[in-house]
């Protein structure tokens, strides 16, 4: 046994190498034979290669030698031949044969005896193995027959020939069929001739080298030695009885000796090849020409051609296949009718053409198993494909792609890369993304260089696995949303939307507010976002005279490792509410009453007055209207509706009516409309007009000054009056605004002694809370609930009752405002007031003298 290696490394994959390797074994050897190592001759770096017994030989796993030594190695066979001559051991790499090998009947009259192999060595390496079967000269050459008759004319010149049957020798090459001897001759009248045809088999020919004569002997015994090439040579021996005849003195003559005629393979049947003519000089019979085969021809060429006897046209009669043999000789003989014919030979050459019939053929030696992760860079390997064509020349030149590919719109993301002996693999070319496509059928196609060319597929799907590589993206860059003044803590305000293509926790999204501040005030006492849906809630009552518009940043970020994240801006635009009445400050009211007086004989047109009012609601509902309601039915005054201010509208009023109560209303243009009266008492006062550009004050226009005692003491008490109106309209104003943007209360605090001068205190919502006040009246136990402030402010805790039933377990929504349990003071409308009592640092509560408190507008608490 005889080893040849040659190993050609080369990586055609990261992970993946291709080796050859060339064996030779002798024929007829046992079975168990080894023939080689193939962990050890293609150095493989396995733990367990060239273990050097075969599965039966170890009895038990892991009985052999190297057994326990590092990783086993794992030897597949991909492809095989003949699968019942050989096989490889899957631990140990060892090749071997599983019964005894005949070459002859294996492989015929061939040249040369292989066998392939395809071994998938530990997973990383392919092992391409050839196996030559030598052959052993262990046949001798052998003949159809002990003996062969023959008759020969007398006739018969010398140097005619007659083909001799010839011997067959199942042996290849040197031990092949080499000659023949021809033995037994004493009178010199034959001689033998060796001829070799095409496909190099040799055939014996009896050559007449005398005249024959029957009359001298009719009988001649030769015998045909057959020899082959052997070392020591094999021979076989037929013996050929020559019986001359005497007859028939002219034999056929062909045109030619040899034809070479080209067909196409898969030629339809009964295609003509050839249409032979031999001619004969004789006569009648014996110039009449039967065509046949030789004797000799071989079965393949009878069952692949039919010949007419009489016309010798050759028909084409089985299917031609170039692949299985591309050259077929064809012996053909004519003899005539004549006794004792002497036939003619001639030999047909057939070459058949090749067509491209057979399509490529797509074999998956390795495909990647699992899911592909989106981030694997282009040149990952995702199979090895090896593809092969029958057909030869131009029609077995293959040209591979993945269908689809080349980078264009809609194009797969893979490609083919040529390796070695018709092997491919297939790699990404670019980046992967699972969300344009998460699953791709990949289709080889191969195609032949034939005309017209042939085709093959075949596919594999390739799953993408997701990988957190998209951050999530609002549907908006700036959201804004709107919500009335005014609004319960917690309403809802609308939504952010951001979504995230990736898969699970990759595309799983969660909202938080990032930190920010509208003014000095943190964003989160404003509003709260809901971590999983994004929607938004408020969460104090907004003011829009104290925060018209505020805007925060809302952050996504999905739950992928790292994590990706983005933001929104969201804008929230309060929108004002008619929530503030008209407060009348022009003229000073008492008990929502003034007076004016009007010189008598003032005319028409004379201004009785003007009648301001504040609203601190803006647009609409800010702008005021002023009308008189009640008290003009007799239209003595007309009121400007805009600017407020009453003139007389009648020259005789003070005759109809001396004295005129006008109820005026003042209201805003707010939905729905709040409003402001006042009852003016219209005095006619008697005395001369005054002159032009003499002053008024609330309404009254004064006399002409007569220089006397009065003047002082009206001009004392018009400037006093002035100046306490002055004050009286700062202070609703400031009381006004505070109340409406800082949400404080102004209370008038009686001091522990409960005499003195009230002081003005502030306190927030932040210092009051509500707790539960036990007590009894004359209907049973009484439920209150106590406003205490915080200690924090500088006084001792202050209680202020809530004498209105309300149960303990009320909800938060119900406690809106502070009512009081007696009201003395009049208090313009739309306003409440609250009933206080202090208890100053160790003074009963009873001892502390009440005082009263008022209270714009109370929130909720």
């Amino acid at each position: 046994m005889y080893l040849s290696i040659c190993c050609f490394f080369f990586c055609w994959a990261p992970a993946l190498s291709l080796k050859n390797l060339n064996y030779s074994v002798p024929e007829e050897q046992g079975a168990g034979t080894v023939i080689g190592n193939i962990g050890r001759d293609a150095r493989l770096a396995a733990g367990a290669a060239g273990g050097g017994m075969l599965p039966a030989e170890r009895g038990v796993p892991g009985g052999g030698p190297g057994g326990g030594r590092g990783p086993k190695s794992t030897f597949r066979v991909l492809e095989n031949s003949a699968p019942h001559l050989l096989d490889v051991d899957g631990e140990s790499g060892l090749l071997y044969t599983k019964q005894r090998i005949d070459r002859e009947a294996l492989c015929r009259r061939s040249a040369k005896c292989q066998l392939s192999l395809e071994v998938f060595a530990n997973d990383q390496e392919i092992c391409m193995i050839k196996v030559e079967i030598q052959d052993l000269n262990d046949n001798a050459p052998s003949f159809p027959s002990d003996q062969v008759d023959m008759d020969i004319s007398e006739n018969a010149a010398p140097g005619t020939r007659f083909p001799l049957t010839s011997a067959h020798d199942p042996d290849a090459g040197d031990n092949g069929l080499r000659t023949y001897l021809l033995t037994r001759d004493d009178y010199g009248l034959f001689s033998l001739d060796v001829k070799s045809r095409g496909d190099g088999t040799k055939f014996p020919e009896l050559v007449i080298q005398k005249p024959l004569d029957r009359e001298e002997q009719s009988h001649h015994t030769l015998v045909l030695t057959a020899l082959d090439g052997g070392d020591p040579p094999r021979s076989g021996t037929v013996q050929i009885n020559v019986r001359l005849i005497d007859s028939n003195d002219n034999s056929p003559i062909f045109e030619a000796a040899s034809y070479v005629v080209e067909l196409p393979e898969n030629a339809p049947l009964g295609t003509a090849v050839i249409d032979l003519n031999a001619t004969d000089a004789d006569e009648g019979t014996n110039g009449e020409v039967l065509y046949s085969f030789s004797g000799y021809a071989p079965e393949r060429v009878r069952d692949l051609f039919s010949i007419d006897p009489q016309s010798g046209l050759i028909r084409v009669k089985g299917n031609l296949d170039y692949e299985e043999s591309g050259l077929i000789e064809i012996d053909v003989q004519a003899r005539d009718l004549g006794p004792n014919p002497i036939p003619a030979h001639c030999k047909v050459t057939v070459r058949l053409i090749d067509r491209n019939d057979n399509a490529p053929t797509i074999g998956f030696v390795s495909v990647r198993q699992g899911a592909l992760s989106e981030a694997a860079p282009p040149g990952t390997v995702i199979a090895l494909v090896r593809v092969t064509d029958r057909d030869s020349g131009k029609n077995g030149q293959l040209q591979c792609r993945v269908l689809g590919g080349g980078g264009g719109p809609g194009a797969v993301p893979f490609t083919l890369e040529e390796n070695y002996d018709n092997f491919y693999t297939v790699v990404t070319d670019r980046p992967l993304d699972r969300e344009t496509q998460d699953e791709y059928n990949v289709t080889i196609v191969a195609r032949d260089g034939g005309n017209p060319p042939l085709n093959s597929t075949k596919s594999f799907s390739v799953r993408i696995l997701d990988e957190n590589d998209n951050p999530p993206r609002f549907s908006k860059n700036l959201y804004v949303l709107q919500v009335p003044e005014n609004n319960i803590p917690g309403e809802y305000l609308g939504s952010v939307l951001a979504q995230d293509p990736d898969l699970g926790q990759n595309g799983t999204v969660s909202y938080s507010i990032l930190p920010g501040h509208v003014g000095d005030v943190s964003i989160y006492t404003y509003v709260s976002v809901n971590p999983t849906n994004g929607a938004i809630y408020a969460l104090r009552s907004f003011n829009y005279e104290q925060t018209k518009h505020f805007e925060f940043r809302v952050l996504a970020k999905d739950s992928g490792s790292p994590h990706r994240e983005s933001n929104a801006t969201v804008r929230v635009t309060v929108l004002d509410v008619n929530d503030n009445a008209p407060l009348i400050v022009l003229p000073a009211l008492i008990n929502d009453t003034a007076e004016l007086q009007v010189p008598r004989n003032a005319g028409v047109g004379y201004p009785v007055g003007t009648v301001r009012a504040l609203d601190s609601d803006f647009g609409e509902s800010g702008r005021l209207t002023y009308e008189i309601v009640e008290g003009n039915e007799e239209h003595l005054f007309e009121m400007d509706p805009t600017s407020g201010e009453i003139r007389t509208l009648h020259p005789y009023w003070e005759e109809l009516s001396p004295v005129a109560e006008l109820v005026v209303k003042v209201s805003d243009h707010g939905k729905p409309s709040l409003s402001a009266v006042a009852k003016l008492i219209v005095r006619a006062l008697a005395g001369p007009l005054p002159e032009a550009g003499e002053p008024q004050v609330n309404g009254e226009q004064h006399r002409r000054p007569h220089w006397d005692l009065s003047l002082p003491l009206i001009v004392t008490l018009s400037t006093v009056s002035i100046i306490l109106l002055a004050a009286m309209i700062t202070i609703a104003v400031k009381c006004k605004r505070e109340n409406k943007e800082i949400r404080t209360y102004n209370c008038r605090i009686a001091d522990g002694s409960g005499g003195g001068k009230g002081k003005k205190k502030k306190i927030s919502k932040n210092d009051i809370m509500l707790v539960p006040s036990e007590g009894e009246d004359s209907r049973g136990p009484l439920n209150v609930m106590n406003v205490v402030s915080s200690p924090s402010l500088a006084t001792s805790p202050m209680y202020f009752d809530y004498q209105t039933r309300l149960p303990l377990s009320s909800p938060r929504s119900e406690v809106m405002y502070l009512k009081p349990a007696s009201n003395n003071l009049t208090v313009p409308q739309g306003h409440v007031g609250c009933h206080t009592s202090f208890t100053g640092q160790g003074t009963n509560a009873s001892e502390a003298p009440p005082s009263r408190m008022s209270i714009i507008q109370v929130g909720d608490f």
